[in-house]
């Protein structure tokens, strides 16, 4: 327990949904997903407004697909990037289903699927829902720039995912079991470039595996992937580096969602992808299928998030980071 490593028994993923824009579907990951909209307002009047709305249909489309009703459902855990994570509570208040708003940047999919599989395995809920999203104009608009101002993105810049991710944490038996989860800690390198977001999640993307792997109970050679959740190409290849530096060896596939969901040969993405939408799309679209049809069986997934805002940014505050990791089984 000192590593803060969590073991479940008796927790499953039952389903998983994801809807993603325009972009997003003309990447190599399209058949993955779900639903996909070619207008990035899906039909509302703001950006804003267009997040709420692609978490309320991709709900739709998880309870349809798992032939659950809002009623079915304990808890919802949620959150996104949008301030006070409006696009997820907006998005779910017409279903009254008990709410958790959740904020871990980037890495909110994965911190809401330990959250819900922490409540499944206490006793405390059968059913839980976790649900993120992020969308690459409200995120611009925020964090950096409004689109009209035209800025020109740095090298190590990534592309904010325009998706959402839900998933179906249940006690009811199904192929996929979440039999583990790594509570990530604070890493602060004191990085402060906000267009390389990359390299200041990556140290904490380290950290979270490093401490994973030391718990002892199994070895990188036993899984399959293992995927960070928003490290892009710059991140990813810093995290590779850093982990070697520790004398840990991944003797396995090692990728990570934001260079997974776009093409770099065909789109304009710089360094890849990024948002709370990225692993969350990803995971439910790309490797739930890959479980599902047993093409993998032991996946370690490390979301990971840059938990600065704009104020903290224009203080010339340093980026810190947090990555949290659940194991994905279908392994009894």
């Amino acid at each position: 327990m000192n590593n803060n490593h969590l073991y479940f028994n008796n927790v499953f993923l039952n389903n998983t949904s994801s809807v993603v824009g325009k972009k997003e579907f003309e990447g190599p990951l399209s058949s993955a997903f779900d639903l996909y909209s070619n207008d990035e307002y899906f039909g509302k009047s703001s950006f804003e407004e267009a997040e709420s709305e692609m978490v309320r249909q991709n709900l739709n489309v998880l309870f349809k697909k798992a032939q659950k009703l809002p009623t079915d459902i304990d808890y919802v855990f949620g959150g996104d990037l949008v301030n006070q994570c409006v696009a997820t509570s907006f998005a779910i208040e017409n279903y009254q289903i008990p709410f958790i708003g959740l904020y871990g940047a980037c890495s909110t999919a994965i911190e809401s699927i330990i959250c819900a599989s922490v409540f499944i395995n206490g006793g405390f809920a059968k059913n839980c829902v976790g649900v993120t999203s992020s969308h690459f104009c409200t995120a611009e608009r925020q964090y950096r720039f409004p689109l009209e101002y035209g800025s020109v993105r740095t090298p190590t810049s990534q592309n904010t995912v325009t998706a959402s991710g839900a998933f179906l944490i249940s006690n009811t038996p199904s192929i996929i079991r979440i039999k583990s989860a790594m509570i990530g800690k604070i890493v602060d390198k004191e990085i402060t470039d906000a267009n390389n977001m990359g390299a200041a999640m990556a140290c904490a993307a380290t950290n979270t595996i490093k401490r994973f792997f030391e718990d002892g109970n199994m070895k990188t050679e036993d899984f399959d992937v293992i995927c960070t959740g928003d490290l892009g190409y710059e991140g990813h290849s810093i995290a590779r580096e850093m982990l070697n530096l520790e004398g840990l060896d991944i003797k396995t596939e090692f990728t990570d969602c934001g260079m997974l969901i776009y093409d770099k040969n065909k789109q304009d993405i710089v360094a890849g992808g990024s948002g709370c939408g990225c692993v969350a799309s990803v995971l439910a679209g790309h490797f739930y299928k890959l479980l599902s049809n047993n093409k993998i069986k032991n996946l370690l997934i490390v979301g990971t998030g840059a938990l600065l805002n704009t104020n903290s940014a224009l203080s010339g505050r340093s980026i810190p980071s947090i990555a949290h990791a659940i194991h994905l089984s279908t392994e009894a």
